[in-house]
């Protein structure tokens, strides 16, 4: 499995919320009862809802011969059809029609298949190659679908629920690595040139999906991959074409999958894609490169969306391969990192430890994740373990086989790296056999790594875990006597129950929500502050990043840098797909601004959910290299805003007296739909500038101009 950067069945019902929220509470797949039901006539909107998944005995049986393994080989994991003989199975592993039988004696109901055996498989890593060439599409069809097909309609299996992950990489290598990337091979353009990768999926689902118990979910890559503003529509549009091909539609479509055998995090609880540090966003660090994501939740979540946009149904789900991903161990970050700089502050909070998101083979470090559950979060049919732990991605080194797997470089632990992981260290385990067979180092090492820890569920008595940090601290106003805060929610393996405020390091207040304002302060006054998250153990959290506001002189007026915002319209049309503020920033104080901390905010709605954006500077006098743009979504709506277009730069001083000329600025949604700004907070009719009292202005993440919604 590979990482790389740079007729009709019948329609699914709308995903309805109380079928989300009965999902939430049934946990763990594994403890989940079996419906009385024994049909499964009408789909389900959530197959995971009300399911007792199948344990593959097979790994099973390997992850308890290891040390401390049987703690985890309850797990149901997916099991992976990745060659022709393995629908009938081998001398080593049992076919598709034992592992059904087996899952009926087991009272489960629900199966979780990989099918995975594309002519040309994997066209940009050699270790999971398969057995068919670039143009054997016909013998994908009669010797490899038709036999599951046939296999999975038999009436003795009508009670189970078969879940199928449709070819891994296939899809998202056409769009990143068929031409024109640095990442790009020969054998990638060829698929994209002949279809096939396209014909065969289309094949697959519309076969598989014509079944009244199969659900079909399409591999999606990961956010590392796919994550960038360049990457995520033209991905919507790729997956789009594959299930309109070969008979297929939309409605054989249950959902996408993320993640799958990767280790990208399902969560980073200490980085945030919209933090800021000293005014420049995380996105211009050197690990997100930006990138939209830095994890697989808000990926998921994201790309969604835009399938949506696309013409999925609205109800589809997301599913995250939470096998590998939860790095813990002792080189998992308790906290933040350090605000010395943006690529300090991501390197020391980020928990993927891998040396580069471009990495994927047998990653050292990693530890089993987020155990399977049901509905976890909105948008997520499950949490699943697709990859099953402890079976190896790739040989460290060339291994005669007769599988089709090639020798790839980026499993050899002392290879330098290529293009797509910017020709960095792989960070492969030394000494992996073929991928698909067991490797019990690696399983060890994600025993010991797991997180939560092997033995926890999240939750129970006697509560140790202390909250993660409150994230995104900032001033959100200041008057003569007050500063107000606001963060983002910090997690827990309970709850959060509040947050105490600190001012100086002495605590000032406790409240239940994410904001606070503290009163009574002196008038032209710098004051630090952090927040603590507790639980109802009691257990607090580490201190968030220290925070500094200055109250206003008595009167009012902006701080003490006399900067202010200027603002012009050039745009009349409130209706169209695009926003275009004019801006510009004066210095009216006595002294220059560093402009690196500075942040300028443009208030608006978005007018749908979770839609993504796409940003553009199309002139600035002081130049369109030093100015970045970015969008972010406000915790909670506002009136006449729920996300912000955030201006930042990246050198520069602004001269006492002098201000930086226009700045002409654009943003769109990734799918082109149009707004309505007739409401949005910042926007005026005014097509001179003019001061601009609602576009806000920061300085080192404090409030110094204007008046946030």
């Amino acid at each position: 499995m590979s990482s790389r950067e740079s007729t009709a069945p019948r329609r699914r019902r709308p995903r309805r919320t109380a079928v989300l929220a009965a999902g939430a509470l049934l946990g763990v797949l594994s403890l989940t009862a079996v419906p009385q039901t024994a049909s499964a006539a009408a789909k389900l909107d959530n197959p995971y809802v009300g399911a007792k998944p199948y344990v593959n005995p097979d790994w099973s049986a390997n992850a308890a011969a290891e040390p401390g393994g049987s703690a985890v080989a309850d797990q149901p994991t997916f099991v992976w059809l990745d060659r022709i003989a393995a629908i009938n199975g081998t001398s080593e592993a049992r076919g598709l029609k034992a592992h059904l039988d087996a899952a009926k004696a087991q009272g489960a109901n629900l199966v979780q298949l990989v099918i995975y055996d594309l002519p040309g498989r994997d066209c940009a890593a050699l270790a999971s190659n398969g057995e068919l060439g670039a143009d054997e599409l016909g013998r994908y069809q009669s010797d490899y679908i038709d036999p599951i097909a046939a296999v999975l309609a038999d009436p003795a299996y009508a009670s189970l629920r078969i879940v199928n992950l449709v070819e891994p990489d296939s899809l998202p290598n056409l769009v990143t690595n068929a031409g024109g990337t640095a990442g790009s091979t020969p054998e990638c353009a060829t698929m994209k040139a002949n279809g096939n990768y396209e014909k065969g999926v289309g094949y697959a689902l519309h076969k598989l999906g014509a079944l009244p118990n199969t659900y079909n979910y399409i591999d999606a890559g990961h956010h590392g991959w796919l994550g960038w503003d360049t990457n995520l529509v033209p991905s919507a549009q790729e997956f789009k074409k594959a299930a309109t091909t070969s008979g297929a539609t939309v409605d054989d479509v249950t959902g996408f999958i993320v993640n799958t055998a990767n280790y990208s995090p399902t969560k980073e609880p200490y980085v945030k894609i919209t933090d800021t540090v000293n005014g420049t966003t995380v996105r211009q660090s050197k690990w997100i490169d930006w990138n939209q994501y830095d994890d697989e939740t808000t990926y998921a979540q994201g790309l969604r969306s835009a399938l949506v946009a696309q013409g999925f149904a609205g109800g589809i789900g997301m599913l995250i391969d939470t096998s590998r991903n939860g790095w813990g161990g002792s080189a998992r970050p308790a906290g933040p990192g350090p605000t010395t700089s943006v690529d300090a502050y991501v390197d020391g909070g980020r928990i993927d430890r891998r040396v580069h998101a471009g990495n994927w083979c047998n990653q050292n470090g990693a530890g089993l994740g987020e155990r399977p559950a049901t509905a976890p979060e909105a948008g997520i049919d499950a949490y699943v373990w697709a990859k099953p732990p402890g079976e190896s991605d790739g040989a460290s080194k060339a291994v005669d086989n007769d599988e089709g797997k090639s020798f790839d470089r980026m499993c050899d632990p002392m290879y330098t790296g290529n293009a797509r992981n910017g020709n960095n260290p792989t960070g492969a385990l030394p000494d992996s056999p073929l991928a698909g067979h067991w490797f019990p180092a690696q399983f060890r090492q994600l025993l010991v790594n797991a997180y939560p820890p092997v033995g926890s569920s999240g939750g129970g008595g006697g509560d140790t875990q202390a909250p993660t940090a409150p994230t995104g601290v900032a001033v959100s106003a200041t008057t003569a006597d007050s500063v107000s805060l606001t963060w983002r929610a910090a997690t827990d393996n309970t709850a959060v129950t509040g947050y105490d405020v600190y001012r100086g390091g002495t605590k000032v207040g406790s409240v239940t929500g994410t904001s606070y304002t503290d009163t009574g302060l002196s008038a032209g006054t710098t004051y630090t502050y952090t927040v603590k998250a507790k639980d109802a153990a009691g257990n607090l959290s580490a201190a968030s990043t220290a925070v500094s506001a200055t109250t206003k002189a008595s009167g009012g007026g902006g701080g003490s840098t006399g900067l202010k915002a200027q603002y012009k319209n050039n745009d009349s049309a409130a209706t169209d797909n695009q926003i275009r503020p004019g801006l510009q920033l004066v210095n009216s104080g006595s002294s220059a601004v560093d402009l690196s901390k500075v942040t300028v905010r443009y208030w608006f709605t978005g007018d749908a959910a979770n839609a993504g954006y796409q940003t553009w500077c199309d002139y600035a006098q002081v130049g369109c290299s030093t100015v970045k743009t970015a969008v972010t979504a406000l915790p909670a709506a506002r009136a006449g805003a729920d996300h912000t277009l955030d201006v930042t730069f990246t050198s520069g001083s602004l001269a006492a007296g002098a201000n930086t000329g226009e700045l002409q600025l654009r943003l769109a949604k990734a799918d082109w739909s149009a707004f309505d700004e007739t409401d949005d907070y910042s926007r005026g009719t005014g097509t001179s500038y003019a001061d601009a009292p609602k576009v806000t202005v920061y300085v080192g993440g404090t409030l110094v101009w204007g008046t946030e919604p």
